[in-house]
C-alpha cells in the first residue's frame, strides 16, 4: 500500500496534537515535516472556524500549493461555503464527525481526485450552483464547464460522427470556424486530436 503524504495546518497546537493522535497509526497516510510540505498530495487545514486567518491560509495554499486541501472545521456557516470553495477545498469535514476513519478516507479521496462535502453542505452547494447557472450564464450563453456553449454544441456533433462540413451546416458557421472552435479547445484542454476531445469532455461530464 502506498502511504498518501500529507502536510497538516492546525490553528494551534492542541488541534495539530489532536489530528496527530488520531493518523499516527494508521498506514493509509504519512504526515509530512514542515519543510517536506511540497512532497505532500494532501493538505489538511483544522480550524475551528472559517474567519479571516483561515481564509488567508486557504488562498495561499491555493496559490503556492500542488496539494489538494481538505478542511477539518470546528463550526461552519453556511455563508462562507461559497468561499471555501472558490478558496480550492474539495473536501471539508466537521470536527464533531471528524472520527479517525473518516479524517483518513477524507485524505484518500482527495487524493484519488475526488471530493467529499457533509450531505446538508452538498445540497445548498448545488442549490447555489444551480441558481448561477439560471440567473448569470444562462442568459449569457456560458455554461459551468471549460466549454462555451457553441464549444459543447459542436463537440456533441463531432461525438456523433459529423465532419467538418457537416457540423457547419447543422450550426451555420462557417467550415473555417468550426475548425477555429476545435482547435481552440484541443490546445486549451491539452488534447491530441478531436477523438482525444470527445473521449476527454465525455469522461469528464462536460456534454
Amino acid at each position: 500500500m502506498t502511504r498518501v503524504p500529507f502536510a497538516l495546518y492546525a490553528q494551534d497546537p492542541i488541534l495539530e496534537a489532536g489530528v496527530v493522535h488520531q493518523l499516527r497509526s494508521r498506514p493509509e497516510v504519512v504526515l509530512v515535516s514542515p519543510d517536506e510540505e511540497e512532497s505532500a498530495t494532501v493538505a489538511l487545514v483544522v480550524v475551528d472556524r472559517v474567519d479571516d486567518e483561515a481564509i488567508q491560509l486557504l488562498r495561499r495554499l491555493q496559490r503556492s500549493s500542488r496539494a489538494r486541501v481538505g478542511l477539518m472545521v470546528g463550526q461552519f456557516e453556511h455563508n462562507v461555503l461559497h468561499t471555501t470553495v472558490e478558496c480550492g477545498v474539495a473536501a471539508l469535514i466537521r470536527r464533531s464527525e471528524a472520527s479517525q476513519d473518516r479524517l483518513v478516507t477524507m485524505i484518500t479521496a482527495l487524493a484519488r481526485g475526488e471530493g467529499v462535502l457533509p450531505g446538508d453542505l452538498l445540497g445548498r452547494l448545488l442549490d447555489q450552483v444551480g441558481r448561477l447557472q439560471r440567473k448569470v450564464l444562462d442568459p449569457r450563453g456560458l455554461t459551468l464547464s471549460t466549454l462555451t456553449a457553441r464549444e459543447a454544441d459542436m463537440l456533441r456533433l463531432v461525438a456523433e460522427g459529423l465532419d467538418t462540413a457537416e457540423i457547419a451546416a447543422k450550426t451555420s458557421f462557417s467550415e473555417r470556424t468550426v475548425k477555429n472552435v476545435l482547435h481552440e479547445v484541443i490546445t486549451r484542454l491539452n488534447l491530441r486530436n478531436r477523438a482525444h476531445a470527445v473521449g476527454y469532455v465525455m469522461r469528464h461530464g462536460l456534454i
